[in-house]
């Protein structure tokens, strides 16, 4: 039903995707999808302007209702309601949250490498930040050291930042993956403050599992961010969702916001409902191109990109690619934004552990990443 092979012109857009870089390099950085959104979510922002009136939103009870039954209907997660706060982003959202429950004192943990803001977030909120490495098996997948993560554990350790789909290894943590992180929590009393955007991006063969489903206990402890921005690119819109199911939690959230967050504007609330309420066939076309496009990259780098590793990816549609055996290249970012026309983001920005990587966003028609793969080959 849907077009995602070919897109309109995004230069002259307001897009800093498309406007960081000059008119000759391809951009396969900043996660956003160079697909149009899906027909419902165009036609409902198209209506709601022709109103005409854009005056103080407030939260309608039916996308409160279609948030509830969508966290039931895809993970089994039964919440309420009242479990609901909407905020602009899920960046500001986790910045919130890890203030909220850090009341500037203490330090936070997370696993590297890690999506940028993960990393500034404690210093955001006047506290330490611990990173604990992912490590990789002998096919290049990363796992968790779970002796590593407790042991990076301080006793003023008050906040686990979790990504979950990972941003940007691209690995779905298994149920039980979650449930050691998640005992290890409990017993060492930290929160758990999972951003969970990628949650509808997954592919087969992986299922998405939100921590806060796996008991009441951790659902009490645990602070969920999710959002449509990524799944229906409409990041723009700015609208997401803090779910918590504790009251004491949830008050301590709406305290910190002490009129420095604001609210979801009107046309990004529409978009959200539309995009809960009617997106799933575009998603589902989605999910299969961009299941192919993820299939296609990763046969090229293995045939045609010697010296770049990388794993598959279990869901996001963000590549990790491993260009450490580039002997007689510095800075693989600088070499393929000069000589490929290629920009991606620097592995460096995601902290330590991503020194020798880059991250590629496949998230476009299939001509653009081919020719994206095309620069690399021959720069190489």
């Amino acid at each position: 039903m849907y077009d995602f092979k070919s897109f309109p012109d995004r230069r002259k857009t307001e897009s800093v995707k498309w406007g960081l870089y000059g008119k000759d390099v391809l951009p396969m950085w900043v996660a956003d999808m160079d697909f149009v959104s899906p027909q419902p979510v165009i036609d409902a922002l198209k209506q709601r302007v022709e109103h005409g009136i854009f005056g103080y939103p407030m939260i309608s009870d039916e996308l409160k209702q279609v948030v509830v039954e969508r966290m039931d209907e895809r993970y089994s997660w039964k919440i309420t309601t009242d479990d609901l706060i909407f905020v602009p982003g899920v960046v500001s959202g986790f910045n919130l949250v890890c203030q909220a429950l850090s009341g500037g004192k203490g330090s936070m943990i997370m696993q590297t490498p890690v999506y940028p803001p993960f990393l500034t977030a404690p210093g955001n909120a006047g506290i330490d930040g611990i990173t604990v490495d992912l490590v990789q098996s002998g096919t290049g997948q990363y796992i968790i050291d779970f002796d590593a993560f407790e042991r990076g554990l301080r006793p003023d350790t008050r906040v686990f930042l979790l990504c979950n789909p990972h941003n940007p290894v691209g690995r779905v943590f298994r149920k039980d993956e979650l449930e050691k992180l998640a005992e290890i929590c409990l017993r060492h009393n930290v929160f758990i403050c999972s951003d969970e955007i990628h949650s509808d991006l997954i592919y087969g063969g992986y299922r998405h599992t939100p921590i806060a489903s796996l008991g009441e206990e951790i659902s009490q402890r645990t602070i969920t961010l999710i959002a449509p921005s990524k799944t229906f690119n409409i990041a723009g819109l700015e609208c997401s969702v803090i779910i918590c199911t504790s009251k004491e939690l949830r008050e301590k959230i709406e305290s910190a916001r002490r009129g420095l967050l604001g609210h979801v504007n009107v046309l990004g609330l529409t978009a959200a409902y539309s995009a809960y309420k009617d997106g799933s066939e575009w998603l589902e076309e989605l999910l299969s191109v961009l299941q192919s496009n993820r299939d296609l990259l990763v046969r090229f780098v293995h045939e045609n990109l010697k010296g770049i590793k990388m794993s598959i990816p279990e869901g996001t549609y963000l590549a990790w690619l491993d260009c450490r055996g580039l002997k007689e290249i510095d800075d693989p970012f600088i070499f393929f934004l000069n000589k490929a026309k290629v920009a991606m983001n620097d592995g460096r920005e995601f902290g330590r552990a991503g020194e020798g990587f880059l991250r590629l966003n496949f998230g476009c028609p299939e001509g653009m990443l081919i020719e994206a793969m095309l620069r690399m080959k021959q720069a190489l």
